[in-house]
């Protein structure tokens, strides 16, 4: 079984940082890109930010460009989110999910069903 937690979530103020974090365990397929994807209430979920097993390619939504930074750990096995400038309309429960090997691409990144695996989610609530 594979294994995802996040945690780093919280209530903040308009214009502060959040930093989260994703940890992925288990039986995964080796050199898994990673993202993050969120979900507000009444909408569907959406793409956050995305990270090759490497670390050296990324790949943004034009919303949260230039705010947030996804990164690598030491450990591949984690994946940071760095936000900046958080902004109401950020408000939502991000997700952490590990691509299949088989699947995933540079055109292909922001679907959903690239991704195998997904933790629960952790809830960012901004407020203005």
């Amino acid at each position: 079984q594979v294994q995802l937690e996040e945690s780093g979530g919280g209530l903040v103020q308009a214009g502060d940082s959040l930093r989260l974090s994703c940890a992925a365990s288990g039986r995964i397929f080796s050199n898994y890109a990673m993202g993050w994807f969120r979900q507000a209430p009444g909408k569907e979920r959406e793409f956050v930010a995305a990270i090759s097993w490497s670390g050296g390619t990324t790949y943004y939504a034009s919303s949260v460009k230039g705010r947030f930074t996804i990164s690598k750990g030491n450990a591949k096995n984690m994946v940071y989110l760095q936000m900046n400038s958080l902004k109401p309309e950020d408000t939502a429960e991000y997700c952490c999910a590990v691509a299949s090997p088989f699947r995933y691409s540079s055109s292909n990144y922001y679907a959903e069903d690239v991704y195998d695996y997904w933790g629960q989610g952790t809830q960012v609530t901004v407020s203005s």
